[in-house]
């Protein structure tokens, strides 16, 4: 898939390391974004772990982000992931800087201008609008807002902290009008979600209300629902 068809609103579903997620678990999330997809003609994309990426990809055709990169040539980089291997097994992009695996801006910037220069796509997170504003001058493809005292929770940024969400998307717009706005922490329902969109986001990135649900294709048809 190319970057093109990541239209908006998109809803990037971060699979994170849990066990529900691996392996038979991943193909389970997969069948349900593939399933609502079709069913919506909304746009979901999956972070698995590096292990699911081509299982993913290859049976599912959804589009795949790593959870994070390396930014290294092939070579002697005994247990780093560089861009050719996630390019080579079929993600269009990675996640940066998430929450759980921070960075400094200088290897911020590294990764992102690796991941251009591969011709992948980068979401790099951010959790306040004055981190945003740093971010956006970078020129990520994405920057996903997050508080991270609401990830993992039940209330999300929309509805807690809505002004995080409509300074970033200003912020964005004045520095670099071609990075895209989405919004994590919290996302766990399709309130959640049109709230986040009528704010100015172009989607959401979320994980466990989705990961962690008995059925994911009842959750991610509700995310999808007032689209």
């Amino acid at each position: 898939m190319k970057s093109q068809s990541l239209k908006t609103p998109l809803i990037l579903v971060n699979l994170k390391c849990y066990s529900e997620s691996i392996g038979n678990g991943a193909h389970r999330i997969a069948r349900a974004a593939r399933e609502v997809t079709d069913e919506s003609g909304v746009t979901i994309a999956l972070a698995p772990l590096y292990t699911d990426i081509h299982p993913v990809h290859h049976h599912y055709d959804i589009p795949v982000f790593a959870q994070h990169i390396d930014p290294v040539d092939p070579g002697a980089h005994t247990g780093r992931m560089p861009l050719a291997a996630i390019k080579a097994a079929g993600a269009i992009g990675s996640l940066v800087n998430h929450s759980e695996y921070r960075l400094t801006i200088a290897d911020i910037e590294r990764n992102v201008s690796a991941l251009k220069s591969a011709g992948l796509l980068s979401c790099v997170c951010s959790n306040n609008v004055a981190t945003t504003a740093a971010l956006a001058a970078l020129g990520p493809f994405y920057v996903a807002i997050e508080p991270p005292e609401l990830i993992g929770g039940t209330i999300s940024v929309s509805e807690a902290n809505p002004e995080i969400i409509t300074g970033s998307v200003e912020i964005v717009k004045r520095y670099n009008p071609d990075v895209r706005v989405l919004t994590g922490a919290g996302i766990h329902s399709g309130r959640c979600v049109k709230t986040a969109v009528d704010l100015g986001t172009d989607g959401v990135l979320l994980a466990s209300s989705v990961v962690k649900a008995e059925d994911p294709a009842a959750v991610l048809r509700d995310l999808v629902s007032l689209l």
